[in-house]
């Protein structure tokens, strides 16, 4: 490469780690303290009546605890994707003295709404009951999702001990997050055409199916009967998941007092958004060690 081309593309990565807008308040940032942690074998959270098993990969800060908790949700279109894409973000968690739960769920179309969002709840249980064995702080249990698993993250918040329909069997109290991270996450399915992932998610189109494209929209829950804070982080130029989702979902948020904040991540797109994290992940740690802090 010609000295004059790397100097533009060393400009070009500057700026787009530079580029970024918030709404809401903005942690204080601070040196961090990274510790060493352990990486379990692992483990099958789903009971063997299950229909498919299904695996946490945990990490142990090696660190005195109970120690707060991180469930890691990763994208994919509710399809396809792995817990691998959330690996980096684990360890980086983990080196920051918390526990890491990065999870798989079921897929589409073989699996349609709602089972991933009962396999997230079933996780949350199985959180709690575990918490002793893995040195976790049960009332500080946080989550992060990207994208589709975004989406499943605030489905699991906002519909949690609200004994509707999406709560009664596998939900309850202690199935919401205390603290929210959301990434490039749909909140509203009805903004979309009828594309074959959402389709597939849901089993049929919008003019179908409109009261489950409804249900399965975490917008059209949000309420003011103890939700948790919640970060979010969206690319300007995300062309797949576009911004109106997580502008929408936190202007309801704030509506309702819940706080939220709203991290913008110019000159990226849905992946690009993801993998040139630097900023957006500085500012969600800050969020992250600041409301799981306490007893």
């Amino acid at each position: 490469m010609k000295p004059h081309n790397r100097l533009f593309l060393v400009l070009i990565l500057l700026c787009m780690g530079a580029c970024a807008s918030y709404q809401g308040h903005i942690g204080d940032r601070r040196p961090l303290d990274l510790v060493a942690f352990d990486t379990l074998e692992p483990q099958v959270y789903t009971p063997p009546h299950w229909p498919q098993a299904l695996e946490a990969r945990v990490r142990i800060p090696r660190t005195q605890g109970p120690h707060p908790a991180v469930l890691l949700v990763h994208g994919g279109g509710w399809q396809r994707g792995s817990p691998g894409s959330m690996e980096g973000i684990a360890r980086r968690l983990a080196r920051q003295g918390l526990v890491t739960v990065n999870v798989d769920y079921r897929f589409a179309p073989a699996h349609r709404f709602p089972a991933q969002l009962h396999d997230l709840q079933l996780a949350m249980h199985w959180l709690h009951e575990q918490a002793d064995e893995l040195d976790i702080n049960p009332n500080r249990i946080a989550a992060f999702g990207f994208s589709s698993g975004g989406h499943l993250v605030s489905l699991l918040t906002v519909v949690a001990g609200q004994g509707g329909e999406l709560d009664q069997q596998w939900g309850g109290p202690r199935t919401r997050p205390a603290a929210v991270v959301l990434g490039g996450s749909p909140s509203d399915l009805r903004l979309w055409e009828d594309g074959r992932l959402v389709v597939d998610f849901l089993g049929g189109t919008r003019a179908e199916m409109p009261e489950t494209y409804a249900q399965a929209s975490p917008l059209v829950h949000v309420h003011d009967n103890g939700l948790p804070p919640f970060f979010l982080f969206h690319a300007t130029r995300d062309r797949i998941v576009s911004p109106e989702h997580s502008e929408q979902f936190h202007a309801r948020l704030q509506e309702k007092g819940v706080p939220s904040e709203l991290h913008y991540q110019c000159c990226r797109g849905h992946f690009s958004g993801f993998i040139f994290r630097r900023v957006a992940m500085m500012e969600l740690e800050a969020f992250l060690l600041r409301e799981l802090a306490g007893p």
